[in-house]
């Protein structure tokens, strides 16, 4: 059983929408204020999308990221940032003409989907592995666009998360380790409970972690009502966890959390109630591999 569980806040993402939510951090101020409030409730990671602060959309803008790493790393130098680099891998076909993008569609060419982490260079940054439905929806990394992500990320000094949301995801990413794009044992994250992805369930999570290179690092995550589940058993397979909006906004059946930082302090809780001590910032750092 791994010493210390790193906990990781998620606190915003790209799907949940303002109106589920009063509390929704949308401006960069909002986010970083939640990310340190985080922090505060043991969270030693800050998973960060960032938002158009008028319309509440999700936003590739580099000056809010710049300006939510800027206010953490005032308040919290500590703290591990891992900037996202999900968007623009979606992609939704026309009625009239499937190859012909309709609107919502965000697919755009690696290079702007990384531009945010060449020139802030973050601790970590996510690396989506996946090619799937999402809804109605197709999310869509190929093989060479996500080395050439993989690529600038390497060059920029930035360690990448890879996101896992099915078995195949796995086998791309031991490729890319085998073919060099990747450093190995690596760093990795199991998305659970998704549509047309992994399901919640321990069974799964064990068998997506057995398929792991020896000595990975490695988070385990469910979405909606899976999160605390999910919880307890990565830290009882030896993963470390994630809570956070962009997951989960409740912290029981049709209650809403106040706050990210109640995700926090519950995943805490659970934690420590079944043993397991928390990472502060510095473990972590460590733990990861960070300077």
């Amino acid at each position: 059983m791994q010493e210390k569980v790193i906990i990781t806040c998620a606190v915003t993402g790209n799907i949940t929408r303002p109106e589920q939510h009063p509390a929704l951090p949308i401006t960069p101020r909002q986010i970083a204020d939640a990310a340190l409030e985080a922090a505060q409730a043991g969270a030693s990671v800050a998973h960060i999308h960032v938002r158009d602060p008028e319309t509440g959309r999700p936003s590739m803008n580099i000056a809010y990221y710049r300006e939510v790493m800027d206010r953490i790393r005032e308040k919290n130098p500590d703290m591990v940032i891992n900037l996202t680099t999900g968007p623009g891998g979606r992609f939704i076909p026309s009625d009239d003409d499937p190859k012909v993008a309709a609107p919502g569609s965000t697919l755009t060419i690696p290079e702007k989907r990384v531009e945010h982490i060449v020139a802030l260079r973050p601790d970590i940054c996510s690396l989506d592995l996946n090619t799937m439905n999402s809804g109605g929806e197709v999310v869509i990394n190929t093989p060479r666009n996500v080395t050439r992500m993989a690529k600038l990320i390497r060059a920029a000094g930035v360690k990448p998360e890879i996101e896992l949301f099915d078995s195949g995801d796995i086998h791309l990413a031991l490729d890319l380790i085998q073919q060099g794009v990747l450093e190995g044992p690596g760093l990795f994250s199991f998305v659970l409970g998704v549509k047309y992805g992994f399901s919640a369930t321990p069974e799964t999570m064990l068998y997506a972690r057995n398929l792991l290179p020896p000595g990975a690092t490695w988070t385990g995550f469910g979405v909606g009502r899976h999160e605390f589940a999910m919880v307890a058993q990565a830290y009882l397979y030896g993963g470390h966890v994630r809570v956070g909006f962009e997951d989960n906004i409740y912290i029981s059946k049709g209650v809403l959390a106040q706050s990210n930082a109640v995700l926090v302090r519950r995943a805490h809780e659970i934690i420590e109630s079944i043993g397991g001590e928390i990472a502060s910032a510095a473990q972590a750092r460590t733990i990861l591999g960070l300077a």
